[in-house]
């Protein structure tokens, strides 16, 4: 059933979801409202709560909002602009992973999560909110680079180019939808019209984990990739000691290529 009419909400709780609504604001908190009616925190908190119990909100975790569509005929609709959302939830933060290979034409494989980069502590890594799953990775501001914006309507949304996203799924495999779609993604990155080999192998040297350079170098290697013998050498000059996983979410057993101290624990 539709939320209560109009006449149910107070000339103040109107003039709030007016004004929010004509914001665009993905969310809303207690210190945006008093900014708009100076009050005690307390009372913020109490007004955002009646508003969800009315309908007009719909709680997104502790002390965070989204307004509902005036069309919904639920007070829990399906979230459009996720994106968005995203950026509020998270912030500061950018979408990555299998999102932006999604965005970036890299695969054809559909998710029903959003996978997002955020330098703010998270106590899960995986997080239902609005009926949307996120799956989050934290790192530091230092490793914030390579991104672009994009504009959702008035809202701007920073994403991974595609050389990024490709070093995160390199990182964390599971943020690319695994250690085979990994490998897929990476594959179709090598000859697509968005690979840059150089821009690729200088965010490597800048985000500068042994375990990357190990994956990358083997799989340019093993998958032909448009590279000089001069970039897989630097690649092998970067790798770290000790044996690393192809994919570390897969079994623990197959063959060792001493050349990338890399078990290689996944068919390819």
């Amino acid at each position: 059933m539709k939320k209560q009419e109009l006449t149910g909400l107070s000339t103040s709780e109107r003039k709030i979801i007016s004004h929010f609504s004509a914001l665009e604001r993905s969310t809303i908190n207690a210190d945006d409202l008093i900014k708009l009616h100076p009050s005690k925190r307390a009372t913020a908190n109490q007004t955002l709560s009646r508003l969800t119990q009315k309908g007009w909100l719909q709680r997104l975790k502790h002390g965070v909002y989204t307004i509902v569509p005036i069309s919904s005929s639920t007070a829990t609709p399906a979230i459009e602009n996720v994106w968005p959302l995203a950026m509020d939830l998270f912030n500061p933060a950018f979408i990555s992973g299998w999102s932006a290979a999604e965005h970036w034409n890299l695969t054809e494989q559909i998710f029903n999560s959003v996978s997002v980069i955020t330098s703010s502590p998270q106590r899960k890594s995986i997080q239902i909110m609005g009926n949307i799953k996120f799956r989050t990775r934290k790192l530091t501001k230092k490793q914030f680079f390579g991104t672009k914006k994009v504009w959702f309507g008035n809202k701007v949304v920073e994403i991974a180019d595609p050389s990024r996203m490709i070093i995160d799924i390199l990182d964390l495999p599971r943020f690319g939808g695994g250690g085979r779609h990994m490998v897929d993604i990476i594959k179709r990155y090598w000859y697509s019209d968005v690979c840059d080999t150089n821009l690729l192998l200088d965010y490597a040297l800048r985000y500068n984990r042994g375990s990357v350079f190990k994956r990358l170098g083997f799989l340019a290697e093993k998958l032909n990739a448009p590279v000089s013998k001069e970039w897989i050498k630097t690649c092998h000059k970067h790798i770290s000691k000790g044996i690393s996983y192809l994919d570390p979410d897969s079994p623990k057993s197959g063959n060792i290529i001493s050349k990338w101290n890399l078990r290689i624990n996944l068919p390819i």
